[in-house]
């Protein structure tokens, strides 16, 4: 074991993060030459199952795993941490104004980036799971003015998995030889999940042929394969009765093993929702918004130059204009805040 790294996961006793934690503690993300030390935060009223979920740690016996912390204070949890999957969330009831899941998350994750800036290494990588992912994620980095907002990810990773499993299906191939499908903007149904702009398939001979030049329906890639992707997670829902965990928990490490310890082989992408201030593809700057992005040496880039048709366009739009919805209920809860930090003073 050459490396210990520190590791917060929090809502770690809930659903995703029961899923998430054997992916972490395994080394399936960082590798098997990685130890890890896991601080897992809960809400106190999920202590008592965060206590199970850490005895049954102890009976996997990983090697990679060095100690387990469990607590309920975000600055013990963050401590020197190299690496948060921010998991942990109010989840939306029925009959809940998207406005009011927002600026009750913005709460949350006004806290949690409070901790990282406060505790955290200054090089600590935080991935934001929880919806509303995107907004989660600007709240949280707006918070860490000592910390490079380029340190700071929304999960589309979950979009993109699901997009290019449905791509190879149709194609009639394995989902390993689909490459470059995009997810554009929000992870919400309003994401516009792209295959055909850059995407291309591995054939069995090893040559490359486009998507754009494989998937010819245009019905069925505006129609039935959009809305399965934008709608998936409501589907398992109706179908299991609990919301997506296995393959959000996978997608979480899918994302952070790309990020931070293997990059993307040349000529490839992946999708990540991270933070626009440049202005990537006429998008508006300031919101977290989903991009292809190329991985290196724990570093990610925006993939620029591609030419959008007029539909991509419309729908990259629609999904901005959604994120700027959220920002702005957000900003709300963190203009308030800031008021009553400054009364205080």
């Amino acid at each position: 074991m050459s490396k210990t790294i520190r590791v917060v996961i929090t809502g770690a006793a809930g659903q995703i993060g029961y899923s998430l934690i054997p992916m972490v503690a395994n080394g399936q993300v960082f590798g098997p030459d990685v130890v890890v030390d896991l601080r897992l935060l809960e809400i106190p009223q999920g202590l008592p199952m965060l206590e199970g979920v850490r005895m049954e740690l102890l009976d996997c016996a990983f090697d990679t795993v060095n100690e387990i912390v469990c607590t309920t204070d975000p600055k013990e949890a963050f401590q020197d941490a190299d690496v948060a999957f921010l998991v942990g969330g109010f989840p939306r009831r029925p009959g809940m104004l998207r406005k009011d899941l927002i600026q009750i998350n913005t709460k949350i994750f006004l806290s949690m980036g409070q901790a990282i800036e406060a505790v955290a290494s200054k090089h600590i990588k935080v991935l934001v799971v929880a919806n509303p992912a995107n907004t989660n994620a600007l709240v949280t980095l707006k918070q860490c003015t000592s910390i490079s907002s380029k340190n700071f990810c929304a999960m589309t990773r979950l979009d993109y998995n699901r997009a290019s499993a449905q791509v190879a299906l149709k194609v009639g191939t394995s989902v390993k030889n689909v490459k470059n499908v995009i997810i554009w903007g929000n992870h919400s149904a309003s994401q516009y999940p792209d295959p055909t702009t850059d995407g291309y398939v591995v054939n069995a001979d090893g040559t490359k042929s486009s998507l754009s030049s494989v998937l010819t329906d245009e019905d069925w890639l505006r129609n039935e394969f959009m809305a399965t992707v934008q709608q998936r997670g409501k589907a398992v829902m109706e179908a299991r009765g609990k919301s997506s965990a296995l393959s959000a928990a996978n997608a979480a490490a899918d994302c952070v093993r790309t990020w931070i310890v293997t990059g993307t082989q040349p000529g490839e992408t992946v999708a990540m929702g991270v933070y626009n201030d440049q202005g990537y593809y006429g998008v508006e700057k300031d919101i977290v918004f989903s991009f292809p992005c190329e991985c290196k040496d724990g570093e990610w880039s925006v993939k620029t130059g591609m030419d959008i048709h007029t539909f991509g366009q419309e729908k990259i739009k629609a999904s901005e204009t959604e994120l700027l919805e959220e920002r702005s209920a957000a900003m709300e809860i963190l203009n308030g805040a800031s008021a009553e930090e400054g009364s205080k003073k």
